[in-house]
């Protein structure tokens, strides 16, 4: 306690390399979780949709014809999906294109107005929308109804949010990456430091040593130093975490945009021993191997 008190300025100086430095680590682990809890919520909403084939043109092959999908041919994909398809989807569900008009088309366009045109059910299309048991087989069901007759196209609903994903990630990658050369520094710091003062008092080392003070009774205090100064600022990371995503998260985004699931103070609470427990061995391995030099037995 007395060298932490004589050396305010390198306390200082490891706390907030330490803070910095697991500030952005700390982000980058909201960040990936955030990404897995949309993830995890969005992919168990979504659905594969089959779109039939509508009455007039249309660029599938499929339906050259111009003509609706029949009943025959809905009853036909609605067998393939129970007999090939069975232990992947969960359920299917058939929309007309009424129902498609009125519950979905007109909700978004109030008068049915489109692209200039006033549209009416008799312009939709019928579709299918499957539940799968494991959303990542959709490349299966894709495989298995693409070229049927009567489907125009086979559309994984994840394809929208996959954009949103891959900015995500790439922003996860660079506050890792920035994230890992803060920790560098830190280490660099810690040991430059803990040498530093090492060094200075190695008259009171060498008087330790003579009266037969045991290596490791020597090394602690210097290495407690840094202990210390990395727990306290590993701490403020974890405590400004939890403050940002109170302000900008909480109590923010999340009532301005309410569909998306957001990560919460518990997230925090869940990283903050691995912040915490990481910072305070990082600076014990820094220091323990700035220390040889100067504190040999």
């Amino acid at each position: 306690w007395t060298s932490l008190r004589r050396n305010v300025p390198m306390l200082l100086s490891v706390m907030l390399v330490t803070f910095i430095s697991f500030l952005f680590i700390g982000a980058s682990f909201l960040t990936q979780a955030q990404i897995t809890k949309a993830k995890g919520d969005w992919y168990d909403k979504v659905e594969v949709v089959v779109w039939l084939c509508p009455d007039g043109t249309s660029q599938s092959p499929n339906c050259a014809a111009g003509k609706a999908a029949t009943a025959q041919q809905i009853n036909a994909l609605q067998d393939v999906i129970q007999q090939e398809l069975g232990d992947d989807v969960l359920s299917v569900t058939y929309e007309s294109p009424e129902d498609f008009y009125n519950d979905s088309f007109l909700k978004q366009y109030p008068n049915g107005e489109f692209q200039g045109r006033t549209l009416t059910a008799a312009d939709m299309q019928g579709s299918l929308w499957l539940k799968l048991k494991n959303p990542e087989k959709y490349k299966v069901v894709s495989e298995v109804l693409s070229g049927r007759d009567g489907v125009e196209d086979v559309v994984d609903q994840r394809q929208i949010f996959e954009p949103v994903f891959a900015v995500l990630n790439r922003a996860t990658a660079a506050t890792a990456m920035l994230a890992a050369v803060m920790v560098v520094v830190a280490v660099m710091l810690t040991g430059t430091t803990i040498r530093m003062s090492a060094a200075s008092r190695s008259e009171e080392t060498e008087i330790m040593r003579f009266v037969g003070a045991s290596n490791w009774t020597i090394r602690l205090p210097f290495i407690l130093e840094g202990a210390v100064a990395a727990l306290l600022g590993s701490v403020l990371s974890c405590l400004a975490l939890g403050a940002l995503v109170k302000v900008f998260i909480t109590d923010w985004l999340a009532k301005s945009v309410t569909w998306i699931p957001y990560v919460t103070q518990g997230t925090v609470l869940l990283i903050s021993p691995i912040l915490i427990v990481g910072a305070v061995l990082l600076s014990v391995i820094a220091s323990s191997v700035a220390l040889n030099r100067y504190l040999k037995a």
